[in-house]
């Protein structure tokens, strides 16, 4: 047994310096030339990418030679296999193992078993608690990870569960109250189902295994150096561990950054602060029973180029504890201002107006950093958003560069099509989850990738523009007509059924096995998957975001049984929250000199630009949310740590990446619009200024900003002038409607564009019946009662037949409940006013033709024209003339537009039914023009005749003005203007984009 230390030993690596190659080159140092001591050394740290980055820096301090590396252990990730035995009669005490058999733990259990089991058991007491109510199995799943990490806080901190029943549920909130009575039966019902499984929790695991190596080597002190350096001793259980390391003869704990300036008051207040960046290091010291000035300073060359050493002096200043910020009157820094404007010289600050300038800004700077040879440069944020946006906009500049963090696996190309064909099928095939999924690069359905996108391009143009089709594949069917595009279309919907049955099946149920509807749906996506080059299996599970989403599925195909029985209907929603918390990592590749890192990982690296990207409150620090199963009180009451220790730790390691060469902190003064809050860590660095005097260290510096939007700017606004194209005679159009007259009219270009360039605009996916489909329902419903009232008469009550056709044409239309709940009181007030209209004008017994298609040629002297024109009623009356009536459901025309020619319709259907263009309508004068103006408001409808000029009158000069119009078209070198009298322009067209109106209408003052 050798004898534990009586003092231990603990040194620290200040932030100026590279902790890694700091470290690294101190070890190498006390190994001397003997080639085994150094392999001989055990090294902890804080995470596997840590011990990777120190790694690295022993190949820099070896300049690539062969080293014998000492062993390098994560504490975070430690594993039975990777502990250093010793001491098995302690390990035995801890329950372990025992002398005679190697170290026992049971297994980890599964995070996806845990969550479904901890989903079932919120369900069921939702279900029989009063008052507490019954998620959706997916929100139970997501408020079930919110538990595990409940569990894990409690077992990393030690703590019983029977204390729970110690706390008092009157003192708290009623909602509180109930959680309270959920967590005891947990607490009750959890560790004997784990004990039945033979596992234990992952934080249970990892304390377990700690407390046994410090037990272990506190009785049996290994003699080879044990180093652990980085960590700060957050988690209790690695805090004990590094107590005991502290203490054996041979081992060593080397801290980051500890303050050894801060004055004692500052110091003492500092333990009471958890939210201090020095908060962890001054527990762990005291748990150690020693004072800062017993840790001794880890030997560091400094190179020249390493910050000031004030630098590290200031940020611990401006974030001393609140209670001795008054201590600033005193200008305890060295040097005062000038000292500070020292200090702060290599600090800059870039605040751009929203988080797209700040990455495209952070992206900028780092390119500039490779234009000096040897320059590394690394973005330190948490917000995954804009690590996200930065290693995007890089793209531009052809740089890879890695997030340590990862990706999240639903933003992967197999992960985003697991997701988007679980929505395309729980949503029925509604237009926009269908085309998502069909349109992602993975889907080809069997066929070649380009043939496949071909059909799914047919089928979004035939069947899903407009407003939605009845849901499943017999409504995509229904919209087919017998085009050559819908039969071929036919079949390969056929084709797609068949692979989707399954998965579709599974989904309708709304009681169905979870396991069922996973193998249903992976089989599905699997087989759309499919190429003719290619098995399905093989595109989608490729490559490291492939194998990460099979390893996913399989999870959950694996522990489904635990999972509870679900409504087919919320799988989707159940797959994004189950997806939401897995990431995808890179095992290699990006940039030697960029990276992007989370403040954890970048504690021990250092990187001659250090970007500290994100610094807005609620980003870095993030927000302190104790989750929705503890409040704060709960806590404390519990024994768990403040939720703001959190900010501690972010703190931390803020101080020490703000202690780089060259520093750059940027924010977005905006996100999505809402002003933003500058983390707590600038306003103190800026109230640390005033306090000295000190102005425009930290300004913002606009240049950045500046240059990215250059990056995307055109440059300054060109002249444009209004599009004039003059296309050949044989290609303007040589027929043409009454409304397409009207267009001529008031818009030319709409005109060449539409009939010249036959250019259409596709309807929007999935649109909502809107006023257009009013119209052509009104329409349809008039003409039906018109026919059937000219076959069999007018029936005795008009406003009942117009109900009853009314219904079949909604019928047959399927419109929405939605709509049809707004439409139809309308519609019938509108049945009401025609029934009424239709008495007074059938009295003399006139006859009414709904619905009449007719046409006529108009000769110019250059040209001729085909006039048709589709007439919603013409009435037969007595002294022979004709009234030509037009519905309109919105605003008709005023009787001067009529008048003046912009608005030609109605006179040149009167024309056309004068010159006998319309089958069975004789040849006759027009007697009344009328717009009938039906919207079923509080005055349902309108009749609106034309008095001020003569009908026929009318008629002729429409007809005259045709001709002209004819005529002055003819030319070749006429154009066809955008919008040539602007006071009579259409309110809207399907081309002004086309035209680049909003260029050459508007000055570059903005003044239309």
């Amino acid at each position: 047994m050798v004898a534990l230390a009586p003092s231990p030993t603990v040194a620290t690596i200040p932030p100026e310096v590279s902790f890694a190659d700091a470290l690294a080159r101190g070890l190498k140092d006390r190994a001397g030339d003997d080639p085994l001591a150094l392999a001989s050394t055990t090294v902890l740290l804080p995470t596997r990418r840590a011990c990777r980055t120190l790694h690295e820096a022993f190949l820099r301090l070896s300049d690539g030679a062969a080293l014998l590396l000492p062993r390098m252990l994560p504490l975070g990730d430690l594993d039975a296999d990777e502990l250093l035995m010793g001491g098995e009669d302690a390990l035995a005490a801890a329950g372990l193992g025992d002398p005679s058999k190697p170290l026992q733990l049971p297994p980890t259990i599964s995070g996806v078993r845990r969550q479904f089991v901890l989903t079932q058991l919120i369900q069921k007491f939702g279900e029989v608690a009063p008052g507490a109510g019954v998620p959706t199995v997916d929100q139970a799943a997501r408020l079930a990870e919110e538990l595990g990490r409940l569990l894990d806080q409690v077992e990393t901190e030690g703590l019983e569960f029977a204390r729970l029943k110690e706390l008092a549920p009157e003192q708290y909130a009623e909602h509180w109250q109930i959680t309270l009575d959920f967590l005891k039966i947990v607490t009750d019902w959890w560790p004997d189902w784990l004990d039945q499984e033979g596992a234990i929790g992952p934080a249970e695991r990892r304390r377990r295994l700690m407390q046994a190596q410090a037990r272990a080597w506190a009785d049996d002190p290994p003699d080879r150096p044990i180093i652990a350096a980085g960590s700060t001793g957050s988690i209790p259980a690695t805090a004990e561990l590094l107590r005991t390391i502290a203490h054996i003869p041979k081992g060593e704990v080397v801290l980051p950054g500890l303050d050894r300036r801060a004055d004692a008051e500052s110091w003492a207040a500092v333990t009471e602060d958890p939210t201090h960046p020095q908060h962890n290091l001054a527990r762990l010291l005291a748990s150690f029973g020693i004072d800062r000035d017993q840790v001794r300073d880890w030997p560091v060359d400094r190179p020249t180029q390493a910050a000031p050493l004030s630098r590290n002096a200031v940020v611990n200043e401006a974030l001393k504890p609140a209670s001795t910020t008054p201590e600033w009157r005193n200008l305890a820094l060295d040097g005062g201002a000038e000292g500070l404007r020292q200090a702060l010289a290599d600090v800059r600050l870039v605040a751009a107006p929203g988080p797209v300038e700040e990455a495209t800004s952070i992206a900028l700077l780092l390119r500039q950093a490779l234009e000096v040879p040897g320059k590394t440069a690394a973005l330190v944020t948490p917000d995954r958003a804009l690590a996200r946006r930065v290693a995007a906009e890089l793209r531009r500049f052809d740089l890879a560069i890695d997030d340590s963090a990862g990706v999240p696996m639903a933003d992967t190309a197999p992960g985003t099509f697991l997701r988007l064909t679980a929505q395309m099928l729980g949503e029925k095939l509604a237009p926009v989850p269908l085309l998502s999924a069909l349109k992602h690069p993975l889907a080809a359905g069997g066929e070649d990738p380009g043939a496949f996108k071909a059909r799914v391009r047919e089928l979004e143009e035939r069947v899903l523009r407009g407003v939605r089709p009845a849901e499943g594949f017999d409504g995509l069917r229904a919209q087919l007509g017998d085009q050559p595009v819908d039969r071929r279309l036919a079949p390969w919907l056929d084709r797609l059924q068949e692979m989707a049955a399954d998965a579709l099946a599974a989904m309708r149920d709304s009681s169905v096995d979870l396991a069922q509807v996973v193998e249903a749906h992976m089989r599905f996506a699997e087989t759309l998957a499919d190429s003719d080059q290619e098995p399905g299996a093989a595109r989608l599970w490729a490559g490291e975001a492939g194998e990460s989403a099979a390893d996913f599925a399989a999870e959950l195909a694996r522990h489904a049984d635990a999972a509870p029985t679900i409504d087919g209907r919320r799988y989707p929603a159940l797959l994004d929250g189950l997806m939401a918390g897995q990431v995808v990592r890179p095992r290699y590749g990006g940039h030697p000199r960029l990276a992007i890192l989370g403040p954890l990982e970048a504690r021990l690296q250092r990187a001659d630009l250090t970007i500290l990207g994100g610094l807005n409150e609620g980003t870095w620090p993030a927000e302190t949310d104790p989750g929705p199963w503890m409040s704060r009180p709960m806590r404390d009451d519990f024994g768990l740590p403040p939720v703001e220790r959190r900010i501690g730790l972010m703190a931390h390691d803020f101080t020490q990446a703000f202690a780089a060469p060259e520093v750059v902190l940027t924010r977005a003064t905006r996100i999505e619009g809402t002003p933003t809050v500058p983390s707590r860590w600038l306003l103190r660095l800026e109230a640390l200024q005033a306090a000295y005097g000190v102005k425009g260290l930290l300004t913002p510096d606009p240049r950045w900003v500046q240059w990215a939007k250059a990056l995307d700017d055109p440059g300054p606004p060109r002249p444009c002038i209004p599009p004039a194209p003059t296309p050949p005679r044989a290609a303007r159009p040589a027929r043409l409607s009454v409304t397409a007259v009207e267009t001529w009219m008031r818009d030319p270009y709409d005109l060449y564009a539409r009939y010249v360039l036959r250019l259409r605009a596709l309807e929007p996916l999935d649109q909502d019946p809107g006023a257009a489909e009013h119209g052509t329902l009104i329409h349809a419903v008039l003409e039906a009662f018109a026919r059937d009232a000219d076959t069999h008469g007018l029936p005795d009550d008009v406003a009942a037949g117009l109900r009853r056709i009314g219904v079949q044409k909604f019928d047959e239309l399927k419109v929405r409940p939605g709509m049809r709940a707004f439409w139809w009181p309308r519609f019938e007030r509108i049945a009401d006013w025609l029934a009424e209209r239709e008495r007074t004008r059938r009295a003399d017994g006139r006859r009414v033709l709904a619905e009449r298609k007719g046409e006529i040629p108009v000769e110019g002297k250059q040209a001729s024209l085909t006039l048709s024109a589709k007439a919603d009623r013409i009435e037969l009356l007595p002294d022979g003339r004709l009234a030509v009536i037009d519905y309109k459901t919105g605003t008709p025309p005023s009787e001067k537009q009529v008048a003046l020619g912009f608005a030609p319709q109605l006179p040149l259907e009167a024309a056309i039914a004068a010159h006998g263009g319309f089958p069975d309508v004789a040849a006759a004068g027009a007697g009344e023009l009328a717009y009938w103006r039906l919207t079923g408001g509080r005055e349902a409808g309108q009749e609106l005749t034309l008095k001020r000029t003569d009908p026929d009158e009318l008629a002729a000069a429409a007809l005259d003005g045709l001709t002209a119009l004819i005529d002055r078209f003819a030319d070749p070198d006429q154009p066809y203007h955008a919008r040539p009298r602007p006071g009579f322009a259409p309110r809207y067209t399907d081309y002004d984009h086309l035209a680049r109106v909003q260029e050459w209408s508007a000055g570059i003052g903005g003044e239309d």
